[in-house]
């Protein structure tokens, strides 16, 4: 990687000026012109509207109806240091992808309100670096260093709204007058420019809005998320089939592999895959992905594809590395099956949030009652929620544009809500029983199991994304079998 030490990018065509240092000389007046022409006209004039601009155009409709009057500031975030002069792959903020459809660094998107209560919305973006003032080459994040940006023309078409340049919304917003709320976390300079006009309340009502606003998910966006679910099932068949090979190296190879198959179909991760074989597959976010894959023992795979349109699936299953679970696995994969079975089942609409935590739950209680690992009567283990030193964390969650999507709705629309058609979640329940606890016998001791499929509501129940995959445990292994041929 070639180095950068350029300094800020002006605006306009100022010129901009590469400082001597031992590594650069400075840039002489020859080099300038000579730079700055001989440059084809490459503005493109046959783009079409991103596929979700129409969407995005109703969510920011249904938005400024619930903040008539207001001015509403929607940041994307900007790039984030990992060390020293690098950086971290820019993602933007899902509030700002949800609202416009576009994902690039430094934008922002404005509302500015009408009198009529309606609002005019604006993006704001990095226009594409000037010819004239040298950014493009002498910037470290110019035309030639990080890839052609698009022009705000462009930009226009694209995303369906108008566009203006980033760089002067921060003056934009300090003249503002009336009533401005802006989604907080993202962008230390908006933030800055509205300091003396927002407050924290008032912004944490937008940002509450704007994630219970993603909890019902309209057509595009579930078929974006039947594209992640479908990457996601390419991606655990291309691990079964180099299981061998990471009996050879170590969980890394799964990790790597499941990644191949994201980018290699021009996606993503949409999250810290979990390769975790053997007891790791105890460690509920195991993400070091360093250990030994043996033979005999499970393979608990947690991993989902992102879509280019960053919608992510995330599917688990809990496999054996040499095709055939043994007799102590069988039984606890098979109780977490029938565990999902009861939990998927509970999810339709009208139902409860919670329904199918407690379905799941209740099944697994109950096989560990059976097993003599807790003491009856159920509803007694329940109510002191014993069963959670095996079961640990909840059931499932909202999916979408994160993985753990509508994070910052009020506890009466998630948690406590009620299911509606669109709705994204995911069924996930599990045990796992710790190398280390004396309180089962040996034969359980790392052993962690867990299942978890994508479920979309629907008008007459429920329709699972991510049923490309086989669950129950013979079919997993007849599955695993024709893989590896």
């Amino acid at each position: 990687m070639v180095e950068d030490r350029a300094p800020e990018t002006p605006e306009g065509d100022e010129p901009i000026k590469r400082r001597k240092n031992g590594l650069y000389p400075a840039v002489s007046d020859e080099l300038t012109e000579v730079m700055k022409s001989g440059w084809a006209d490459t503005e493109l004039r046959d783009l079409q509207p991103i596929e979700q601009a129409p969407y995005a155009a109703k969510r920011r409709a249904a938005l400024s109806a619930r903040f008539p009057g207001e001015r509403l500031v929607v940041p994307a975030g900007n790039l984030r240091t990992r060390a020293n002069d690098t950086e971290y792959p820019f993602r933007a903020a899902s509030e700002y992808v949800h609202l416009t459809g576009d994902q690039t660094q430094d934008a922002v998107l404005v509302l500015e309100p009408n009198g009529d209560g309606s609002h005019d919305a604006t993006a704001y973006l990095l226009p594409r670096s000037s010819r004239e003032n040298g950014e493009f080459w002498l910037d470290g994040q110019g035309e030639l260093w990080t890839g052609r940006r698009h022009s705000l023309t462009e930009g226009e078409v694209l995303l369906g709204l108008p566009c203006a340049d980033v760089r002067k919304v921060a003056d934009v917003l300090r003249e503002a007058t009336g009533p401005v709320r802006v989604v907080r976390g993202y962008d230390a300079g908006i933030e800055a420019a509205l300091t003396d006009k927002v407050t924290a309340e008032r912004d944490a009502e937008l940002k509450e809005f704007l994630s219970e606003l993603r909890l019902v998910k309209d057509e595009w966006e579930i078929g974006e998320l039947q594209k992640a679910c479908d990457s996601t099932a390419r991606g655990f068949e291309d691990v079964v089939r180099v299981l061998d090979k990471a009996e050879a190296t170590s969980e890394r190879y799964i990790e790597g592999t499941f990644f191949l198959r994201a980018r290699v179909e021009g996606n993503d991760v949409g999250y810290g895959s979990i390769c975790a074989a053997g007891p790791h597959a105890c460690t509920l976010h195991w993400v070091r992905n360093d250990g030994p894959v043996r033979p005999g023992d499970l393979l608990l795979l947690d991993a989902g594809v992102e879509t280019h349109t960053l919608y992510t699936a995330d599917v688990t299953r809990t496999l054996p590395v040499n095709g055939t679970y043994t007799d102590i696995q069988r039984k606890i994969y098979d109780a977490v099956y029938d565990a999902q079975e009861a939990g998927i089942a509970a999810v339709r609409p009208g139902a409860a949030y919670r329904d199918f935590h407690d379905a799941a739950q209740r099944v697994l209680t109950e096989r560990l009652v059976e097993w003599g690992l807790l003491e009856g009567p159920v509803e007694r283990v329940l109510e002191l929620g014993l069963q959670r030193r095996w079961t640990l964390h909840g059931t499932g969650h909202m999916l979408g544009l994160d993985v753990h999507d509508c994070a910052a709705a009020r506890t009466e629309t998630y948690v406590n809500g009620t299911l509606e058609p669109g709705v994204v979640l995911t069924v996930e329940p599990g045990l796992y029983f710790q190398a280390d606890d004396l309180t089962v016998p040996e034969e359980y001791r790392g052993i962690g199991v867990r299942i978890e499929d994508d479920i979309l509501v629907t008008e007459d129940g429920n329709r699972n994304l991510s049923d490309g995959l086989p669950r129950r445990s013979d079919e997993v292994e007849r599955w695993m079998a024709a893989l590896k041929g």
